[in-house]
């Protein structure tokens, strides 16, 4: 009954707040707090308490009146959840900028995901070591993939090459990707893709920033006169 719990289907919503559970979390264990109430995670997280409350009943952890939630046990529970209790090699596809940038982040490796191996079509790319890895041929993908068990796949290829990046992923055996190329990928059902689109982020801040202005413009300039004679 148990395992049966703990392993129904959980809300995509709910799964994409419990990464931002986790490192508040990490980050309340640093500073040496034990247990922590369901108003405070949610203060810290942006969201409100009764939203926190039915996430983390997702998990089985219901807190304690008046004590609130055991850290150490919540860490644990959320960690199991998203299958951070061992690590997930990663593959990256895609030795340019982006690559380059993605390979020295060290935050993949401390959060469970070393990279196993970085590939390229460019010849003047392969033999060259990013971040502790050597970059390999794109026709090698497939032995890294099986080799190091890589299920996870990142495109950091220009656009154009993006889908055929992806098509080359899968036929490899790798079944979820996180793209970074601007592009929407077509992949076969099961696949799992998760898009970053740094453009459409700033997009998004754009639109509040100028709504920030236009709101802090009216106010100074006071309610508008009525257009009547």
């Amino acid at each position: 009954m148990g395992t049966e719990r703990t392993r129904r289907r959980i809300p995509d919503a709910t799964v994409s707040r419990l990464p931002v559970y986790l490192r508040i979390l990490g980050e309340q264990a640093d500073e040496g707090v034990e247990s922590i109430s369901s108003d405070r995670l949610a203060e810290l997280a942006g969201v409100n308490a009764a939203k926190v409350r039915k996430d983390l009943s997702y998990l089985g952890s219901y807190g304690t009146r008046g004590v609130g939630y055991e850290v150490a046990y919540l860490v644990y529970q959320i960690r199991r959840e998203l299958g951070l209790t061992h690590d997930w090699p990663v593959v990256i596809v895609g030795a340019g900028n982006l690559g380059q940038a993605l390979a020295g982040y060290n935050g993949f490796g401390e959060r469970g995901f070393p990279v196993a191996g970085i590939v390229d079509v460019d010849p003047a790319k392969v033999g060259t070591v990013l971040g502790g890895v050597r970059v390999r041929a794109i026709d090698e993908l497939p032995q890294i993939v099986q080799s190091r068990r890589v299920s996870i796949g990142v495109v950091a290829t220009p656009a154009s090459a993006a889908q055929d990046a992806a098509e080359l992923l899968v036929q490899a055996g790798v079944t979820s990707i996180l793209n970074f190329a601007p592009v929407v990928l077509n992949v076969p059902a099961g696949i799992e893709t998760r898009k970053v689109d740094l453009a459409v982020e700033l997009q998004i801040l754009s639109y509040h920033e100028q709504r920030r202005t236009t709101t802090a413009a009216g106010a100074a300039g006071g309610a508008p006169k009525s257009a009547s004679a």
